[in-house]
């Protein structure tokens, strides 16, 4: 049996590389975005309210029934906490692609996760917020050399600034809402982890892709081969685990001077690199197909009153 898919943000680069992916896998699908996609974009995608409108998780429920969707796949980070809240919303027989609302919270918020994984022994740059400083002279001092002020929310990389001295930052006139780490110099990484409960028999695993080359907010990658940089495979994987996050995760990671890898952020979703991951979506498509279905976020309730709690 194939699903039929919604795939929210479809107009995103990580929901272009999901629906080309499905499309070459003969699975039905159809897109929603907040945006008019435009012509020639590959794409297609019903308007949808942007992920700050009370509506937006109603009108998604109107087309899941109306389209006759049973798997839904979000592919913007904007809409993830209120996908992941409504779920039950969704019905019984639609599987919903992101993890428990708690975890996907706890990664939507770069301050939280930089907390709670420094809190369990997983290696994150040096970190604090603005108002920690009083200057930019004050964060690179505390932080010990050029720092990285960027959006708490998971925005992946367009938004960030590096300081290094030579620039004229009006520091009390960051926008809010920001974190600063320790500029990390090392090789960058985006490995992407399919993430299982802690008492599930089937074992996570990750992908690790390297960014050969950034260019603007974008990145020329390869993934590497068997064997390599198996120490940032391990590293996310960890992440993901400690975070609590089920079905596929990415994650940006760089490595120190001395070659550690150090986490930056975490993205509870596919990304878009997903199509050098192939691996991702076959986990999410074969699970779809096992009388109990558990191997992303969809929880079915097994006690005497589920039938009532979902």
């Amino acid at each position: 049996m194939k699903p039929r898919v919604l795939i929210t943000s479809v107009g995103s680069p990580a929901g272009t590389a999901l629906a080309a992916q499905l499309r070459s896998r003969g699975v039905p699908f159809m897109g929603a975005d907040v945006r008019e996609l435009p012509d020639g974009s590959g794409v297609s995608g019903v308007r949808v309210p942007p992920a700050a409108d009370p509506e937006m998780m109603p009108v998604l429920r109107r087309i899941v029934a109306r389209e006759g969707v049973n798997l839904v796949i979000p592919a913007g980070s904007d809409e993830l906490m209120q996908v992941s809240a409504a779920r039950a919303g969704f019905g019984r027989d639609v599987r919903v692609i992101v993890g428990d609302p708690g975890p996907v919270a706890l990664a939507n918020d770069r301050l939280f996760t930089a907390w709670h994984l420094r809190s369990a022994g997983i290696p994150v740059p040096r970190f604090g917020v603005p108002g920690d400083f009083v200057d930019a002279g004050a964060a690179m001092a505390a932080l010990d050399g050029p720092v990285v002020v960027k959006s708490r929310s998971y925005r992946g990389g367009c938004d960030v600034i590096v300081i290094d001295g030579t620039e004229d930052i009006d520091w009390g006139e960051l926008p809010d809402g920001q974190i600063v780490q320790e500029y990390i110099p090392g090789l960058e990484y985006s490995p992407m982890v399919y993430g299982t409960p802690a008492h599930n028999a089937a074992s996570p695993f990750a992908v690790v892709v390297e960014k050969a080359r950034i260019e603007g907010c974008g990145a020329v990658t390869r993934r590497v081969l068997a064997g390599e940089a198996m120490d940032v495979g391990d590293v996310a994987t960890a992440a993901v685990r400690s975070l609590g996050l089920i079905g596929p995760v990415h994650l940006d990671v760089r490595r120190r001077a001395d070659g550690t890898p150090v986490v930056l952020g975490v993205d509870a979703r596919f990304g878009a690199f997903s199509d050098v991951a192939p691996e991702l979506l076959d986990a999410v498509l074969d699970a779809f197909n096992l009388p109990s279905f558990n191997p992303a976020s969809f929880r079915q309730g097994t006690g005497a009153y589920a039938s009532v709690l979902v």
